[in-house]
């Protein structure tokens, strides 16, 4: 079986330029629009274009503090301190040391830079006085930060002014960058901090060297009196929405969203959200209902849904949803086993029985993930111990490679694996899966039973192959184990797709997939996506264009079933209010509490969602002590998404066995308040 292999594109940047990024940085320090204290500085040079939208948003005043990098003799590139007005120098002594640079060295370097120090703050400053900070906010900006190395020497510079307080405010820098700034000023802001981080301008799609005479005319512009008015971002979001009561739009807004779309991909933005499973399946149950969508595609795994799929299709031995559920097991189990996806699930075998007695098209369900290495091994003998005993037990010996690990412990196999200190079991799955492959072409045209059955072998046999690949690149850097995921969803999705729709008199098969946003959304808009970082819905949309849709889904506060870290059990937990500046917090200030919000149309509200905002994401585990780093990433909603749902106040997931934890109740807002 072909799998469409379509060349990613390369990892977008997150600004598209500098004033992009001071508008972006405005936004995160709106609490100080205005305050007559305030004053912005900005890092000549290519700190000033930054500096200026700042200070236009905030109606503050704007100058420049000129910092000048120290680099080691022979190797400008490398910072080994910085000097700043007054004479200032900071220095990186582990720098210092490494390079074993004399005193005299040291200042011979300081004395070149003062030089040009002083002629840039001539041609920058012209016939202004000194820069006056006494008793004043004083908010230093720069275009990104790698070492800090300049930044700290302004900060030291500002410092002997005796301001009243000192904020630092770049729009990208590593995590340790800003950790250490944060400690020694009144307040950091990074708007985001790529890992890993190589170079500022990697998160600027146009990092054009700023001039001196473009420094010049932005000191000369006013920022005050005259500034930029502020776009009522609230008002021309509301204008833009549709009511949608419970999160689930009128049938005229999703026809007109979804068209004639082939796969409607539908998101959640935690695992453990009662109304986004209940808002999903009621559109889910029109789209199967009224546009004939025969499949829903699920971010579970495969042998675990086919379980279901079974029962829903009157097969199998279950006689209940929550029997035909119980197939997972697997952490977290109430993804799956809860009590809206058992009444979904109660609906479709319910609708499918009556199709059958109409003899219409039925609607399965199946699952995308990869999880599954020892339950899919098991899966592929037993059809073959049915079909063929003799490839039945070439099946056994492979696959009994994996027999010295204990029990079903897919990560000690690809610890063991990815190091060497055990015996890697590539070649056996990859050689099971292409013999059953061969095994599907000679078969050719089988009658629809034996077809589902061979295919749900075939897929069986492909998990087996990703899964084994993925956890041995676990160990490795993260991108590359969830690229191996997002690309496996996908090749599963387009399988399906060409399976359902194997027959020339049949429609091609319409497919809703239920996936967090974090792989319904298109990564090529957000912080991640700049990093290499690969998702379903961008795959999707490469593979085919305009065929599908992409809808998340957002909340501001509320409880949500999660656990405290991985493999734990499930707890009802208080979400945290959205934080200032977030999608989540301009979405709440709407004043609706429900409704859905077109990403894809032309219009204000569009332009104004294509501006980078932190998003927050909450998985299977929910660490609200360090939300920021944990749970918050930068997007361009717009373009992630096709279609936003936000239902304000959200409650948690009912699991089908709930835990005393769970039922204990949510954790208290006293939790520690750090982000």
């Amino acid at each position: 079986m072909s799998h469409t292999r379509v060349q990613p594109e390369p990892p977008r940047p997150i600004f598209r330029d500098r004033h992009e990024a001071g508008r972006v940085l405005a936004g995160l320090l709106e609490h100080y629009r205005g305050d007559p204290d305030v004053l912005v500085l900005g890092l000549p040079r290519g700190g000033v274009p930054v500096a200026w939208e700042v200070a236009a948003a905030l109606g503050a005043p704007m100058d420049a503090l000129v910092v000048r990098k120290l680099g080691a003799p022979g190797h400008p590139e490398f910072a080994i301190g910085a000097l700043s007005s007054g004479g200032r120098v900071v220095l990186n002594d582990d720098m210092v040391r490494a390079l074993r640079l004399t005193a005299e060295q040291v200042r011979s370097i300081a004395r070149d830079e003062a030089a040009e120090m002083v002629q840039r703050e001539s041609a920058y400053r012209a016939d202004r006085g000194p820069i006056e900070v006494a008793g004043r906010t004083v908010i230093l900006v720069d275009d990104g930060l790698a070492t800090g190395a300049s930044m700290f020497a302004a900060v030291e510079a500002i410092r002997e002014g005796e301001p009243k307080r000192i904020v630092v405010a770049v729009p990208a820098a590593p995590e340790s960058t800003c950790r250490g700034l944060g400690a020694s000023v009144d307040e950091m802001v990074c708007a985001t901090m790529p890992t890993p981080f190589r170079a500022v301008g990697e998160w600027f799609w146009d990092f054009t060297q700023v001039t001196d005479e473009q420094v010049r005319i932005l000191l000369g512009m006013s920022t005050t009196g005259t500034a930029v008015p502020r776009i009522d971002a609230t008002a021309t979001i509301r204008a833009a929405t549709v009511d949608a009561p419970g999160g689930v739009p009128p049938a005229w807004a999703l026809d007109e969203l979804i068209g004639d779309a082939r796969f409607v991909l539908i998101g959640e933005s935690s695992h453990g959200t009662a109304e986004f499973y209940r808002a999903r399946a009621a559109m889910t149950r029109w789209l199967i209902a009224e546009k004939g969508f025969v499949a829903v595609a699920a971010e579970a795994d495969w042998p675990d849904a086919y379980r279901v799929n079974r029962y829903v299709h009157g097969r199998g031995t279950d006689t209940t949803a929550e029997q035909a559920l119980r197939g997972f097991e697997r952490f977290p189990a109430w993804m799956w086993r809860n009590t809206e996806v058992r009444d979904f699930v109660t609906w479709l075998n319910e609708h499918n029985a009556e199709q059958l007695r109409n003899d219409a098209p039925q609607t399965g369900f199946y699952g995308l993930d990869l999880y599954s290495l020892h339950r899919s091994m098991h899966e592929v003998v037993r059809y073959l111990d049915r079909v063929d005993p003799n490839a039945a037990q070439r099946a056994k010996i492979r696959y009994a490679c994996f027999d010295h690990f204990a029990g079903d412990d897919a990560q000690a196999y690809g610890f063991a694996a990815a190091f060497g200190a055990g015996r890697s079991c590539e070649a056996q799955v990859i050689r099971q899966m292409l013999e059953l492959q061969r095994v599907a072409i000679a078969r050719g045209e089988l009658e629809p039973f034996a077809a589902d059955e061979l295919f749900d072998a075939l897929r069986n046999a492909w998990s087996v192959r990703d899964a084994e690949a993925y956890y041995r690149a676990m160990f490795g850097d993260r991108v590359s184990s969830w690229n191996l995921r997002d690309e496996h969803m996908a090749d599963t999705l387009d399988a399906l797709a060409t399976h359902l729709g194997r027959s020339g008199e049949r429609a091609p098969a319409r497919i809703v997939v239920w996936a967090h946003n974090s792989h319904v959304g298109d990564a090529r808009a957000t912080e991640t996506g700049s990093e290499g970082q690969l998702t379903l819905g961008q795959l999707m949309r490469e593979r085919h264009g305009r065929d599908c849709r992409l809808i998340g889904f957002s909340t501001c506060a509320g409880t949500v079933t999660a656990a405290e870290d991985w493999g734990g059990s499930a707890r009802r937990k208080t979400v945290r209010p959205a934080l200032p500046s977030s999608l989540e917090e301009l979405l709440r200030d709407t004043g609706n509490p429900e409704f859905l919000l077109r990403m894809d149309l032309s219009g204000e509200a569009g332009e104004l969602l294509r501006q980078p905002r932190l998003q927050r994401a909450i998985g299977v585990v929910y660490q609200p002590g360090t939300e920021r780093q944990s749970h918050y990433f930068h997007t361009r909603p717009a373009d992630q998404f096709d279609a936003l749902i936000h239902i304000d106040h959200t409650t948690a997931l009912e699991p089908l066995e709930p835990t005393s934890e769970w039922i204990a109740g949510t954790t208290p807002e006293t939790y520690p308040s750090g982000l």
